[in-house]
């Protein structure tokens, strides 16, 4: 018997075997909190070990926990009564019916499931001792045999611990003491444990079984089923002489009801109904539903199909401008609708007083811009001439002004706030009465020397109640007013705020593409009236908890909610007509030798910076801010190379472009301005070729912070000025003259003036004639004392008693004699001489090795700047329009030889201008080749316009990806804009580094389908929260990547280009660990001795286990082939960690859409809550869906794959290998979209989402070749599934459950949700299944009429709980 599956407690056998024996009366729940102890291998049979994703989702003890063994109960004290002591804590243990946790009280052993009232008792490792008075039962007397060390470690590798299978029959193996679970009817088999076979006493189990099958208690020595430990012997040893079942918790069975059946079959197809269904048409031709005003817009215009399912507030507003635009014809009926509903919601007030706002969120290209030239035009016209228009550069007043004039409102002033002064615009110097103040964000927070800042100059301009226009044109540069937890908001979105406080009646509009991107990113848009008074939160910070909370589709409920309430348009351009194409840019070998190189170079730079820092004493803080420069510009020094890589390649495409009469654009994120600088002012403005980005950042980096040891001379200058103190300090005048005069002498006063009758010095010498002998006085204790008696130093001329020394001096009175201090710093000079030269050889030698390491970064081969690099190729700035931020440029000298700094506005053209230059003669058809960054083509329209010159087609080329996506949208909107003769091409360079290729393809993917990230509609193109690397699932990942490097755990996969032999996975563990040691995310590694010997060992922080931006920043610093193995080995197991996620129902999928074969309306809305300011309300919808696939629908299309010739071997029908309640589950299995695996497609609940792998098919299914048999099969679980659940009659659920079920009811409350969110909250959480308590958006369109719902997904046993819940919100009658 060779088994399809090997595990401790769930033992498959090749062939199913019908059970001999009734099933147990009682099953036992699984053990939660219960780890095993080495010694006790019972206990390991039972717990989760290691522990499920579901365990510790539920509040079981994390990684590197003890959860608590369970105690036992104190036995009573003599007398009846028991002593006070603390009440024991209850036991966790998992239900083996509904999975659900339940606490189990200490003592007992026995319990019903509240909630889907199973009898069970606790598994036998919980179970109370038995107390010491209590007479040992008898056990086994079959001798203990060693495991052979392969049966062992076979096991270790196969085994995995699981619960109990009520199905089954366990029994404990008489060598390990492991207990198994057994199949009805086995007798003999393979301990899956210690690998001994076994065989089972059948006689003693009959017994017992058909003893509790006829209800009564068991006889003396019968052992329940799930809890006998014996009869279970190898095969081959005599029978034991007494071979007795021993019962571990002798009890009487309660009379319960079979338990229902575990169904395979059931569990899988409740996953798959939880992951929703196939993603519909994602978006939808767009035209005003409610207004009919204007003209068509120029170009196709697409909405999502989740935004399409709203319908706006009914229109009120008329405009004043009407006539002239019916005219003029210069908006279009998207436009004039946006005018419509902004200037309606305008009228309103929220509660907190003030005025409404509106969000415009359209795409990029739509036209914007002359949307709100003609909301200034209509506010005009009302009497407000005063406007506040903010973007975010000073050139696009130029595309305001124009946007004015084609509006009609010519009479309209521009003035740009950055040209004024700081004083007040109305005073008499300026005169600024009314007009359109265009002012940048970054002038908004300006502030003048004096402190006057450019806010308050708007603010007195406005004064406060002004209820004019305040636009935020390109809105999304405040998003960082609520940034993440440990950054700080942002100035701008400080003061985005504060004017929005300050003008309470201003009349605000937003206006992004990309603004509502994430939730948090609205924190600044206060004027929408999503949370404060009057909603269901009372802050930002519980709305944005709530949004959180309900995942990925919430913020697409928001974008409905805003459009249903006439708040919100977001509307984009089509994108058909244009072409992706992804461009492979892989290094040539030249680069590849380069990028090696710089990656070694690097790793030896980090080394000897380590070296230095020790060898120079640097303190703790200027050593971490060396290091944050190093890693800074680390990644900037590999970004670099990355798009120096593509130059070749992007000058290879834009001459092709151009042979085919295209015009080409070229988008980058950075110019390498500040080196180019920098190496100029060293350099000067001629020079011998252009400048390498990538060596002036290292050149700067070694020059500017390689840590050296204190110079010499600040040594000697200290040394110096201690010399002198001392000097100063003993220094005293040698006064020589009879004692006799001494006291006068000290009170006379020296004069200087050649009169006087007393001078010491004529007295003294006049003395010293008549006598030899002269006294001193002694420095110590100020007394006379003949010069031959005194000390006096040689070194300080300090004159002393012997006697008054510290120490007294002993010793001979010599001419050379010094004091103590002299000798002490004697010895401190040449101390100090010895370390003075011991420094100056430590500074020199740094300083040697500084230069050394500045000749090694000279004499690398680094690529130049690519900017200057492409436009020298393709015909110098003549040719190429530069439309970017920088000041000036590098230009091959007119003779050929070298290249000259200049200004780019050098041809009588002002800086500020040059920007609108360039791009007019790209538009003019000047010149063919523009390149673009992100600081200066922000607005900038690069497009094929009908009304300019240059109307050739454009392809897009982009050497730097942005990578963030909805900045990646904002850049392709540069070429593809309204009015165009045709839609660009797009060209999307990567190399094979760092995942540039997996990021460009998401990008593609998201352009193909239309949409940029923050169109309401998250699934308007692949879901990017899949492809988010720093997210909860990467860190996940991240996580298991480092526990296999550094083994701590084993890897989910095989490490790429591995094998699965240990040596080749422990060969790339080795090169893994010399890698992230070489870039800083392995610390304090050290080579081992031993057994160990030669092995890396070393730590990972903890700061660092999770931090993806640091492992993919990092990586790039690494030879591109461990580079790319990383990067795919942490790919391959987020991925896994995806797929774990969406097969337990916990991956987000954003918007659900529910496909069945028929959806029809059961019965008339019903209008639940209706919004008092806009009138919008919200509706609870009820279903009748068939889900179903007919018999004669089945075998059609398993012969139209047959037919096509397009079907594989495998195939056909299937029948499931095991029966539930007596009959098995049939399904029809097509080769899906990759090798390996099957479309599934069931009776009852139509194709599948998941495909199913080949092994998985053939593990639970087999095929049945018989179509009279899975004709009837297929035809009753049809049948059968439209009146009750997979789980049979019996189901815990009853009616509610709808897994498997063809016919059911499907409720959605549509329509507005934000206004009872809190109620609808309450509602779910109530619910009994996991599944039913999550908040999950739904999306369904009936086939009867195609009417597209969107909405939250209610539960049928959560309808009555939120209706009753929303009469307190608001009592509406139908």
């Amino acid at each position: 018997m060779v088994a399809h599956r090997i595990c401790v407690c769930h033992y498959y056998v090749g062939a199913h075997q019908p059970p001999l024996f009734p099933l147990a009366r009682i099953t036992w729940a699984y053990l939660l909190h219960h780890r095993p102890r080495p010694s006790n291998p019972l206990c390991c049979r039972f717990g989760f070990s290691p522990l499920s994703s579901s365990y510790r989702r539920e509040g079981g003890p994390k990684s590197g926990t003890t959860p608590p063994v369970p105690s036992k109960p104190s036995p009573p004290m003599a007398g009846g009564s028991s002593s006070p002591s603390p009440h024991p804590a209850p036991l966790q243990v998992r239900c083996a019916g509904c999975r659900g946790v339940l606490a189990v009280a200490s003592g007992m052993t026995e319990f019903i499931c509240p909630k889907c009232q199973m009898a069970q008792r606790l598994p036998p490792q919980l179970m109370p001792k038995p107390s010491s008075s209590t007479p040992s039962p008898p056990t086994s007397s079959a001798p203990a045999l060693p495991a052979p060390p392969q049966a062992r470690r076979r096991a270790s590798q196969t085994s995995q611990a699981q619960g109990v299978d009520p199905t089954k029959i366990q029994l404990t193996c008489v060598r390990c003491q492991a207990v198994l679970n057994v199949p009805h009817g086995l007798a003999n088999f393979r301990c899956p444990q210690c690998g001994v076979d076994l065989a089972v006493d059948v006689s003693k189990l009959h017994n017992f079984l058909t003893t509790t099958s006829n209800g009564a208690p068991p006889a003396s020595g019968a052992t329940p089923p799930s809890s006998i430990s014996t009869t279970v012997l190898p095969l081959g040893m005599p029978q034991p002489p007494q071979l007795v079942a021993v019962m571990t918790n002798p009890m009487v069975l309660p009379t319960a009801e079979v338990p229902e059946e575990i169904n395979e079959v059931a569990v899988d197809v409740e996953r798959e109904e939880d992951e929703g269904g196939t993603v519909g048409e994602t978006f939808t031709d767009y035209r005003p539903p409610k207004l009919s005003l204007g003209l068509p817009h120029p170009d196709p215009v697409v909405e999502t199909s989740s935004l399409s399912a709203v319908q706006p507030p009914e229109p009120t507003y008329e405009l004043n401008i009407m006539d002239e635009l019916d005219k003029t014809k210069t908006l279009s009926c998207l436009q004039i609708e946006t005018l419509v509903y902004a200037c309606q919601r305008h009228l309103y007030h929220l509660p907190t007083g003030d005025r409404a706002g509106f969000f415009v969120g359209d795409g990029a290209g739509v036209g914007k811009g002359r949307t709100i030239a003609g909301l200034i035009w209509e506010n005009w016209q009302q009497g407000r001439h005063k406007a506040v228009w903010v973007s975010v550069g000073s050139d696009l007043k130029y595309d305001a002004r124009r946007d004015l004039d084609d509006v009609g409102a010519k009479c309209v002033q521009v003035h740009p706030l950055n040209k004024l002064p700081y004083s007040k615009l109305d005073s008499k110097a300026i005169g600024i009465k009314n007009g359109v103040i265009f002012v940048t964000y970054s002038s908004l927070i300006a502030s003048s020397e004096r402190g006057r800042s450019r806010l308050q100059q708007l603010v007195q301009w406005c004064g406060h109640e002004f209820d004019g226009l305040l636009v935020f044109d390109e809105c999304h540069k405040a998003k960082n007013l609520i940034p993440d937890a440990g950054s700080q908001p942002t100035r701008t979105g400080k003061a985005v705020l504060e004017i929005q406080e300050k003008l309470p009646e201003a009349r605000v509009v937003y206006c992004s593409a990309t603004g509502a991107s994430e939730p948090r990113n609205l924190g600044y848009m206060v004027r929408l009236g999503l949370w404060g008074n009057g909603t269901s939160f009372q802050d930002f910070p519980q709305f944005l908890g709530a949004l959180e909370k309900g995942g990925v589709g919430a913020l697409e409920l928001v974008a409905m909610d805003m459009k249903a309430r006439g708040m919100y348009v977001c509307r984009t351009l089509s994108y058909k007509g244009a072409d992706f194409d992804i461009v492979e840019a892989p290094l040539e070998e030249r680069m590849m030798n380069m990028y090696g190189k710089a990656a070694e170079f690097w790793a030896d730079l980090r080394l000897e910076l380590l070296s230095a820092g020790e060898l120079s004493g640097e303190e703790k803080g200027i050593s971490n801010q060396i290091w944050r420069l190093y890693w800074a510009s680390h990644q900037r020094f590999f970004r670099h190379m990355c798009m120096s890589a593509k130059v070749p390649a992007v000058v290879k495409l834009a001459k092709e472009a151009l042979a085919e009469n295209k015009c080409v654009v070229i988008g980058l994120q950075s110019t390498g301005e500040a080196r180019t600088e920098e190496a100029v002012t060293k350099y000067g403005v001629e020079m011998e070729d252009f400048v390498s980005g990538p060596r002036e950042l290292l050149l700067k980096l070694v020059e500017e912070n390689y840590p050296l040891p204190p110079k010499p001379d600040s040594f000697q200058q200290g040394e110096e000025k201690l010399a002198e103190i001392q000097r100063k300090r003993h220094s005293a005048p040698d006064i020589s003259f009879k004692g006799r005069f001494r006291k006068v002498a000290k009170m006379e006063d020296v004069s200087d003036d050649d009169s006087g009758d007393y001078s010491p010095s004529e007295s003294s010498d006049h003395e010293s004639s008549s006598s030899d002998e002269e006294f001193h006085m002694c420095q110590i204790c100020n007394s006379e004392e003949e010069k031959s008696l005194l000390l006096n130093c040689s070194g300080c001329s300090l004159r002393v008693h012997p006697s008054c020394l510290t120490p007294p001096w002993t010793g001979m009175l010599t001419d050379d004699w010094s004091c103590y201090s002299c000798k002490k710093a004697e010895g401190q000079e040449q101390e100090h001489d010895a370390n003075v030269a011991d420094f100056s050889k430590r500074y020199d030698t740094a300083v040697e090795r500084k230069l050394k390491i500045l000749d090694v970064i000279r004499s690398l081969g680094l690529p130049n700047n690519p900017l200057d690099d492409i436009i020298d190729q393709l015909g110098g700035p003549d040719k190429v329009a530069e439309i970017t931020g920088r000041r000036g440029m590098l230009i091959r000298a007119s003779d050929g030889k070298g290249v000259v700094y200049q200004a780019r506005n050098a041809k009588e053209v002002s800086m500020e201008m040059i920007n609108m230059h360039e791009k007019q003669q790209f538009m003019d058809d000047k010149k063919l080749i523009a390149i673009i960054s992100e600081a200066g083509s922000a607005g900038v329209s690069l497009h094929a316009d009908r009304r300019a010159k240059n109307q050739r087609r454009r392809v897009h080329v982009t050497l730097e990806l942005p990578w963030s996506a909805d900045r990646a949208i904002q850049q392709f909107g540069r070429t593809h804009r309204s009015n165009q003769t045709s839609a660009p091409q797009y060209r999307l360079l990567f190399t094979n580094l760092g995942g540039e290729k997996r990021f460009a393809s998401i990008v593609a993917k998201r352009l193909e389908s239309l949409g940029a990230l923050t169109q309401g509609d998250r699934r308007a193109g692949p879901s990017l929260s899949a492809f988010n690397y720093d997210s909860n699932y990467g860190k996940k990942a991240l996580t298991m990547v480092y526990k296999g490097i550094m083994g701590q755990d084993s890897f989910p996969v095989v490490p790429p280009s591995c094998s699965d032999n240990q040596a080749s996975i422990q060969e790339f563990i080795t090169k893994a660990k010399i890698a992230l040691v070489s870039v800083g995310i392995i610390r304090d590694s050290i080579v081992c001795n031993g057994k160990d010997a030669g092995k890396l060992s070393g730590r990972i922080v903890d700061s660092d286990m999770h931090d993806v931006a640091r492992f993919l920043n990092r990586l790039l610093g690494l030879a591109p082939d461990i580079q790319n193995r990383l990067f795919d080995l942490f790919t391959s197991i987020l991925d896994v960690v995806l797929h774990n996620a969406r097969r337990e129902g916990q991956l987000d999928s954003g918007i659900v859409d529910i496909k069945a074969k028929n959806v029809e309306m059961k019965e008339p809305p019903k209008t639940v809550h209706i919004d008092s300011l806009s009138g919008a309300s919200t509706v609870l919808f009820t279903f009748t869906i068939d889900r179903g696939v007919t018999w004669e629908s089945a075998k059609a299309m398993l012969d139209g794959r047959e037919n096509d010739s397009a079907g594989s071997s495998n195939d056909g029908f299937y029948e499931s290998k095991r029966e539930w309640m007596g009959r098995r589950h049939f399904t029809l299995a097509l080769e899906g979209s990759t090798e390996g695996t099957y479309k599934i497609v069931r009776p009852a609940i139509g194709e599948a989402l998941r495909e199913m792998p080949l092994t998985e098919l053939k593990s639970k299914y087999r095929k049945v070749s018989s179509i009279d048999k899975v004709s009837k099969g297929w035809q009753d679980e049809y049948d059968v599934s439209s009146k009750q659940c997979m789980h049979g009659s019996k189901c815990k659920v009853g009616s509610y459950c709808t897994v498997g079920r063809r016919l059911q009811d499907f409720n959605i409350l549509g329509g507005l949700i934000l206004p009872v969110w809190g109620t609808i909250e309450k509602a779910l959480a109530k619910q009994v299944y996991q599944n039913h308590k999550r908040v999950r958006v739904v999306r369904l369109e009936t086939t009867n009429d195609n009417q597209r719902i969107v909405g939250l997904f209610i539960p049928n046993a959560a309808v009555e709980s939120v209706l009753t819940g929303l009469q307190w919100v608001q009592d509406v009658k139908d």
